[in-house]
């Protein structure tokens, strides 16, 4: 409760409980087995996001003008979208937000909105991909790290008869990485526990986080929870967009965004930030440290 109210009623719940709401939402979600809604009040990852425009500019100067509590408070974040609509005071929030500083006036700054509008009008989308907004923006600066080189990667889909003459469906996949110098192949099919086949999305996955080298052990507790595709053309030339969700053991979620004519080649880019992302968390990779 806010005040006048928080001091003269009792609710029993702690100022300091309040603030793990979000990550009990979210816990309940992964035991149900659901996907978190976003628009969700307080717990929601839009419940607190902010359009660029007047609006987030707003936001920026005088928070409580359009919220009526500090996202803080119920252990939620406050998320300015990046759209081809942003001004460079929003960019610069947002690169603050990622623990990346560039001043007022950076010519890098004009050339990461152009880029912006450039990938978004071929059929990027990063109002909600945070992770790949972030990404691109560490690329523009030259403060991404290069943790591995995917050399190659092929997925083949085979429709077959099983021993019990029963018509299955098989997806394959190989990755070649390059890790610390070191190449890795890592084959993997996209078949469940039940027997059941998962796509070749599933299988290129499972086959690009099969081994990572020395940075295994943090991509162990990642899973994708969430899985989205839309047809930004029609005709002939359509673009698919595939925004993926992820999210790890502590809590964290996140996410990334491909596009391509190609569905698999979108959801292979999206995989990638992802693992990126994911990697960039775990070592504390700042160069603003």
């Amino acid at each position: 409760l806010k005040e006048p109210y928080a001091s003269v009623f009792e609710t029993g719940v702690s100022n300091e409980s309040l603030q793990t709401l979000t990550q009990i939402s979210r816990t309940l979600d992964d035991i149900l087995n659901r996907v978190p809604l976003r628009q969700a009040p307080f717990v929601g990852a839009s419940a607190f996001a902010h359009k660029a425009g007047l609006h987030a500019s707003a936001i920026l100067k005088n928070p409580s003008t359009y919220e009526h509590i500090e996202p803080t408070i119920v252990g939620n974040a406050r998320i300015i979208p990046m759209s081809n609509q942003a001004g460079q005071s929003n960019l610069r929030k947002r690169l603050s937000d990622a623990g990346l500083s560039v001043a007022k006036g950076d010519p890098a700054l004009g050339f990461l909105l152009d880029e912006i509008k450039e990938r978004e009008s071929s059929g990027y989308s990063y109002d909600t991909a945070q992770a790949s907004f972030e990404l691109l923006a560490r690329r523009a600066l030259g403060q991404c790290p290069a943790f591995f080189e995917v050399k190659r990667y092929k997925v083949t889909v085979e429709r077959r008869k099983n021993k019990y003459d029963k018509m299955i469906s098989l997806s394959e996949a190989v990755v070649v990485l390059k890790v610390d110098g070191e190449k890795k192949l890592s084959v993997s099919e996209s078949m469940d526990e039940t027997g059941s086949d998962r796509g070749p999305v599933n299988a290129l996955s499972k086959a690009l986080a099969k081994d990572l080298g020395q940075y295994q052990d943090m991509i162990d507790d990642m899973r994708l929870v969430d899985f989205k595709v839309r047809i930004t053309q029609g005709g002939t030339e359509a673009v698919t967009r595939v925004i993926i969700d992820s999210a790890d053991s502590k809590g964290n979620r996140w996410s990334t965004v491909g596009a391509s004519p190609n569905i698999v080649d979108a959801s292979f880019e999206a995989l990638l930030d992802a693992i990126q992302w994911k990697l960039i968390r775990d070592t504390g990779d700042n160069l603003n440290k």
